[in-house]
Protein backbone atom coordinates (compact mmCIF):
# COMPACT_ATOMS: atom_id res chain seq x y z
CA UNK A 1 0.00 0.00 0.00
CA UNK A 2 0.97 3.55 -0.86
CA UNK A 3 2.15 5.11 2.74
CA UNK A 4 1.51 8.45 1.44
CA UNK A 5 -2.05 7.82 0.86
CA UNK A 6 -2.50 5.87 4.03
CA UNK A 7 -0.56 8.58 5.90
CA UNK A 8 -3.18 11.20 4.36
CA UNK A 9 -6.27 8.77 5.21
CA UNK A 10 -5.22 9.06 8.43
CA UNK A 11 -4.95 12.78 8.46
CA UNK A 12 -8.06 13.04 7.10
CA UNK A 13 -9.86 10.50 9.75
CA UNK A 14 -7.99 11.92 12.36
CA UNK A 15 -9.43 15.42 11.42
CA UNK A 16 -12.69 14.13 11.09
CA UNK A 17 -12.54 12.71 14.45
CA UNK A 18 -11.45 15.39 16.15
CA UNK A 19 -14.05 17.85 14.45
CA UNK A 20 -17.29 15.44 15.63
CA UNK A 21 -15.59 14.36 19.01
CA UNK A 22 -16.18 10.69 17.60
CA UNK A 23 -14.23 8.03 18.90
CA UNK A 24 -11.61 6.68 17.81
CA UNK A 25 -12.54 2.54 16.35
CA UNK A 26 -9.26 1.26 15.10
CA UNK A 27 -8.22 0.01 17.90
CA UNK A 28 -10.97 -2.25 18.07
CA UNK A 29 -11.01 -3.41 14.07
CA UNK A 30 -7.82 -4.14 14.72
CA UNK A 31 -8.29 -6.89 17.57
CA UNK A 32 -11.69 -7.65 15.64
CA UNK A 33 -9.48 -8.27 12.93
CA UNK A 34 -7.02 -10.48 14.65
CA UNK A 35 -10.00 -13.12 15.96
CA UNK A 36 -11.33 -12.59 12.24
CA UNK A 37 -7.54 -14.40 11.15
CA UNK A 38 -7.67 -16.87 13.30
CA UNK A 39 -11.56 -18.51 12.81
CA UNK A 40 -11.75 -17.22 9.07
CA UNK A 41 -8.70 -16.90 7.18
CA UNK A 42 -10.69 -16.08 3.74
CA UNK A 43 -13.14 -13.69 5.75
CA UNK A 44 -9.70 -11.93 7.04
CA UNK A 45 -8.50 -11.92 3.59
CA UNK A 46 -11.20 -10.02 2.60
CA UNK A 47 -11.58 -7.34 4.83
CA UNK A 48 -7.89 -6.48 4.86
CA UNK A 49 -8.29 -5.99 0.83
CA UNK A 50 -11.16 -3.66 1.38
CA UNK A 51 -9.53 -1.80 3.66
CA UNK A 52 -6.18 -1.84 1.19
CA UNK A 53 -8.04 -1.20 -2.01
CA UNK A 54 -11.32 0.51 -1.03
CA UNK A 55 -11.18 2.39 2.73
CA UNK A 56 -7.88 4.00 2.64
CA UNK A 57 -8.12 5.14 -0.92
CA UNK A 58 -11.41 6.17 -0.75
CA UNK A 59 -10.84 8.53 2.15
CA UNK A 60 -7.02 9.53 0.88
CA UNK A 61 -8.78 10.93 -2.49
CA UNK A 62 -11.50 12.75 -0.38
CA UNK A 63 -14.18 10.38 -2.21
CA UNK A 64 -15.67 9.07 1.59
CA UNK A 65 -16.24 11.12 4.51
CA UNK A 66 -14.16 9.12 6.72
CA UNK A 67 -16.19 8.37 9.42
CA UNK A 68 -18.68 7.13 7.80
CA UNK A 69 -16.43 5.05 5.46
CA UNK A 70 -14.87 3.31 8.81
CA UNK A 71 -18.21 2.70 10.03
CA UNK A 72 -18.97 0.51 6.76
CA UNK A 73 -15.70 -0.85 7.21
CA UNK A 74 -16.79 -2.14 11.02
CA UNK A 75 -19.72 -3.21 9.01
CA UNK A 76 -17.73 -5.50 6.55
CA UNK A 77 -15.61 -7.29 9.38
CA UNK A 78 -19.27 -8.11 11.38
CA UNK A 79 -20.78 -9.38 8.17
CA UNK A 80 -17.97 -11.27 7.79
CA UNK A 81 -17.17 -12.49 10.99
CA UNK A 82 -21.05 -14.23 11.66
CA UNK A 83 -24.42 -13.84 9.88
CA UNK A 84 -26.77 -11.37 10.92
CA UNK A 85 -28.70 -8.30 11.18
CA UNK A 86 -27.52 -5.24 11.93
CA UNK A 87 -29.43 -2.60 13.93
CA UNK A 88 -28.90 1.07 14.83
CA UNK A 89 -29.94 2.15 18.75
CA UNK A 90 -30.98 5.49 19.32
CA UNK A 91 -30.84 7.68 22.24
CA UNK A 92 -33.79 6.56 23.60
CA UNK A 93 -32.89 2.82 23.13
CA UNK A 94 -35.26 2.47 20.25
CA UNK A 95 -33.45 -0.22 17.60
CA UNK A 96 -33.77 0.54 14.15
CA UNK A 97 -32.38 -1.60 10.77
CA UNK A 98 -29.32 -0.34 9.62
CA UNK A 99 -29.10 1.96 6.86
CA UNK A 100 -25.98 3.17 5.89
CA UNK A 101 -27.56 6.76 6.52
CA UNK A 102 -27.87 6.09 10.29
CA UNK A 103 -26.89 9.34 11.67
CA UNK A 104 -23.54 8.98 14.16
CA UNK A 105 -25.32 9.60 17.13
CA UNK A 106 -26.90 5.48 16.98
CA UNK A 107 -25.03 2.78 18.63
CA UNK A 108 -24.68 0.34 15.48
CA UNK A 109 -24.60 -3.77 16.24
CA UNK A 110 -24.34 -6.39 14.28
CA UNK A 111 -27.07 -9.07 15.85
CA UNK A 112 -25.93 -12.90 15.39
CA UNK A 113 -28.78 -14.96 13.95
CA UNK A 114 -27.58 -17.77 16.18
CA UNK A 115 -29.04 -18.17 19.60
CA UNK A 116 -26.27 -17.53 22.40
CA UNK A 117 -24.09 -15.32 20.72
CA UNK A 118 -23.41 -11.37 21.35
CA UNK A 119 -23.74 -8.70 19.44
CA UNK A 120 -20.45 -7.28 17.60
CA UNK A 121 -19.78 -3.79 17.95
CA UNK A 122 -20.17 -1.87 14.85
CA UNK A 123 -19.85 1.87 15.65
CA UNK A 124 -20.53 3.84 18.91
CA UNK A 125 -21.79 7.05 18.84
CA UNK A 126 -19.75 9.91 20.65
CA UNK A 127 -21.47 9.51 23.78
CA UNK A 128 -23.80 6.92 25.19
CA UNK A 129 -27.05 7.36 26.22
CA UNK A 130 -28.18 5.63 29.34
CA UNK A 131 -30.26 3.59 27.02
CA UNK A 132 -27.71 3.02 24.32
CA UNK A 133 -25.35 1.78 27.26
CA UNK A 134 -27.15 -0.19 28.81
CA UNK A 135 -27.97 -1.98 24.85
CA UNK A 136 -24.03 -1.92 24.35
CA UNK A 137 -23.97 -3.61 28.41
CA UNK A 138 -26.19 -6.14 27.71
CA UNK A 139 -25.89 -7.05 23.99
CA UNK A 140 -22.23 -6.66 23.17
CA UNK A 141 -20.60 -6.75 26.29
CA UNK A 142 -22.78 -9.54 27.83
CA UNK A 143 -23.65 -8.19 31.25
CA UNK A 144 -26.67 -8.58 33.02
CA UNK A 145 -26.36 -6.52 35.75
CA UNK A 146 -27.05 -2.02 35.53
CA UNK A 147 -23.99 -0.02 36.12
CA UNK A 148 -24.21 0.74 39.64
CA UNK A 149 -26.04 -2.00 40.89
CA UNK A 150 -24.58 -4.45 43.37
Amino acid sequence: MDEALRKEADRRFEAALGKSGSRDPRDFYRKALRELREVDPGGYSRAVSHFQDVLVPSIANGESEPLWAWREYGLLIAEVTVSGRTVAIDETGLSHPFDSDAPMDRLVLHLPHAKGGRAILVSLPPTLSPAQRAAHDLLAAGKHRLRGSG
